[in-house]
């Protein structure tokens, strides 16, 4: 199926081919190639305004993901009818994602591709509030991250490293 994605921001160059790519192989890895998935290249002020409305928090952040199910961690939606075949939207804060690189002296496509594969693990009902379950996301990211470096050539590692 198909990665929907939309730079709905100015302030960061993205380069779109190689993270979609990455979002496809990701998928992939998933195990969820024939699942739609969209993602949104946002600015700090449209993830300030989405995080503060949907988790209480008015600050810009790095991704926010939509699920459209509810799927317990490991599982893949179990469609009804062909419009059910989306795994929801993944809002990719480029600007704030930048911001960090720069401070960091971080590559901002390979933190960009780690950002999404964090935001697909939320998609697929993968959690972090617990410790429990920050390890079972934290596994999933490093199984995904594991192929696409190893089709890439990257050497990419999870977000949440370090989280608990």
């Amino acid at each position: 199926m198909s990665v929907a994605l939309r730079n709905a921001q100015r302030a960061v160059p993205v380069r779109r081919a190689p993270l979609r790519r990455a979002v496809c192989a990701l998928r992939a890895a998933l195990g969820a190639s024939r699942f739609d998935v969209g993602l949104v290249c946002a600015g700090n002020g449209l993830m300030k305004r989405l995080n503060g409305a949907y988790r209480h928090c008015p600050e810009p952040t790095d991704v926010l993901s939509f699920p459209f199910h509810r799927v317990a961690p490991g599982e893949l939606p179990r469609p009804r009818c062909r419009d059910e075949y989306n795994l929801g939207d993944i809002f990719l804060g480029v600007e704030y994602i930048h911001q960090q690189c720069r401070a960091n002296g971080e590559d901002f496509d390979s933190v960009l591709a780690v950002t999404a594969a964090h935001g697909l693990c939320h998609l697929l009902g993968y959690q972090h509030n617990t410790e429990a379950e920050w390890r079972q996301m934290y596994q999933k990211e490093v199984e995904i991250l594991e192929e696409l470096n190893r089709l890439t050539g990257a050497s990419l590692r999870p977000l949440t490293a370090g989280l608990f």
